[in-house]
């Protein structure tokens, strides 16, 4: 099994690792810090380097317990140390906006009782579908707007823990996660808890504090079915100073 050490901290940028085996152009490593394709958030992409050269990850898939990194030229990469280098724009983007959805899909269950029944988290955008969500006047999107966005800026932090899934299952609100949907071979959950705001079974990648996000705009509102929405949104980037 790969460890994930995206799960323990979010900000490792590089660092050095031992690559396990080679297969084509599959590398599997003791550790990563990569983060595989899943939760409706796209992949990391980076670099490994070694002995000098450096050889392009341009796709990371989880295969069982196993993290796959599909690596350019990996034909010439040997096993041992290896420095691990990921795409730090585009994984803080994927950050941000994933943390935003958290906050949005709060704001909307808080408000309209809607859960949240998909997303795709890309860096410079996302997407978030919600179920028995009723028409949205104009007036409703200003004011889920202006909440999330006054959540944001309140600066909450984020933090981690793992539960079994009796107690997730336990907590009151955490239906919204629709943890009955998971495998029952799922029996251990990642949670990731915005102070005083939410909390939902996660595996993904998010920033340490809200008013990382920085502001939220939504784009645009689909219909997906009756009573089903979709929101396309976007992370305006905070000033200059305020990132990690």
């Amino acid at each position: 099994m790969t460890k994930r050490l995206f799960l323990e901290d979010s900000y490792i940028r590089e660092l050095t690792v031992n690559v396990c085996e080679i297969m084509g152009e599959k590398i599997v490593l003791d550790q990563t810090i990569f983060y595989p394709t899943g939760g409706g958030q796209e992949c990391d992409t980076g670099m490994l380097i070694q002995d000098g050269q450096a050889f392009e990850v341009y796709q990371v898939k989880k295969e069982g317990e196993t993290i796959v990194h599909y690596v350019k030229g990996a034909e010439n990469v040997r096993t041992g140390s290896i420095l691990a280098k990921i795409d730090w724009s585009r994984r803080y983007g994927l950050m941000r906006h994933h943390s935003l959805l958290h906050v949005l899909g709060a704001v909307v269950y808080e408000k309209y009782g809607a859960l949240c029944t998909g997303n795709q988290i890309y860096s410079e955008r996302a997407r978030i579908d919600f179920n028995q969500l009723q028409d949205l006047t104009g007036a409703d999107v200003s004011e889920i707007v202006e909440k999330a966005n006054q959540i944001i800026a309140e600066d909450h932090p984020i933090t981690y823990r793992t539960v079994s899934r009796e107690e997730a299952e336990a907590i009151p609100g955490m239906i919204k996660t629709m943890i009955s949907l998971l495998p029952p071979s799922v029996t251990e959950l990642r949670l990731v808890t915005i102070d005083k705001v939410d909390e939902q079974a996660c595996g993904g990648t998010h920033v340490n504090r809200t008013k990382e996000i920085g502001t939220l705009e939504i784009a645009d509102i689909k219909s997906k079915g009756k009573n089903n929405k979709r929101l396309e949104v976007r992370a305006i980037p905070p000033s200059a100073g305020e990132n990690r």
